[in-house]
């Protein structure tokens, strides 16, 4: 069997969202991330959770239809990676929401993990 790419990984990442641990199978534990509604670096999953948990949806929240990534550029040298895309969040009746994000990838024994994220919305 063919070990997944870094494009299947990112491919694998969103289609896991919503279901923590399958996503985050994809995150090496001690990752950093930039997000945009985080003002400071985020280090570790537990940082990760804590922005998950405050950006618990509203009640009447409604949940994009897809999210997907787009325009996907890889380089890879040795056991490291890194992919740049635009993330793209549809929903019904209402504009899509964008994303530049960079992903850096380290590859162990689990595959290829982000061990770096950095996620920016732009419009």
């Amino acid at each position: 069997m063919t070990e997944p790419t870094i494009a299947d990984t990112v491919h694998a990442l969103y289609r896991a969202l919503g279901d923590r641990p399958a996503f985050d199978a994809h995150l090496h534990p001690d990752l950093t991330m930039w997000e945009t509604d985080a003002p400071d670096l985020l280090r570790g999953l537990a940082d990760l959770d804590a922005l998950r948990d405050r950006r618990a949806p509203a009640v009447d929240a409604v949940p994009p239809v897809s999210v997907a990534p787009e325009d996907l550029l890889i380089e890879e040298w040795d056991d490291t990676g890194l992919a740049r895309y635009v993330l793209r969040a549809a929903y019904a009746g209402r504009p899509d929401t964008l994303f530049r994000v960079t992903d850096v990838f380290r590859r162990d024994g689990s595959g290829w993990r982000i061990v770096h994220h950095h996620a920016e919305e732009s419009r």
